[in-house]
């Protein structure tokens, strides 16, 4: 069953200390503003719906496009300095997949504090960040 926005939305607002903003004409995903505001980015929706943007260390972003190409891409010219990675979203197998992908991105942009009190989200999968668990 492919995912769509409403499920990055739902899941994505569940995780502690996460809000909502319209950034570059597009939602993005928050964690650690001050009363639900500002915050760092940890996921993004295209403008298509498609796909989202998540945190990827860039170290682990070739070897997830080679062993998933049809799931995880790069922008070429506006991905390629930055540590993000795109997942589309017809090729995420379920919504425990796409909570795992999302986690694992939310772990990377929230403040340790916040992050330290919620160890069951600190279940990285078996090829480190932005791995089904």
């Amino acid at each position: 069953m492919a995912m769509t926005a409403e499920d990055v939305r739902k899941i994505a607002l569940s995780l502690p200390g996460s809000s909502e903003k319209l950034a570059w004409g597009m939602p993005t995903f928050r964690v650690g503003g001050a009363d639900g505001k500002g915050g760092k980015i940890f996921a993004a929706l295209a403008d298509d719906d498609t796909s989202i943007g998540v945190k990827c260390p860039r170290e682990d972003r070739e070897e997830l496009i080679a062993a998933e190409p049809e799931k995880f891409f790069i922008r070429p010219g506006h991905d390629d300095n930055y540590a993000w990675l795109r997942v589309r979203l017809a090729a995420v197998e379920d919504a425990a997949e796409l909570r795992s992908i999302l986690a694992d991105s939310w772990r990377q942009a929230a403040p340790k504090r916040l992050a330290a009190a919620h160890p069951e989200l600190d279940r990285p999968g078996p090829k480190g960040p932005v791995t089904a668990g």
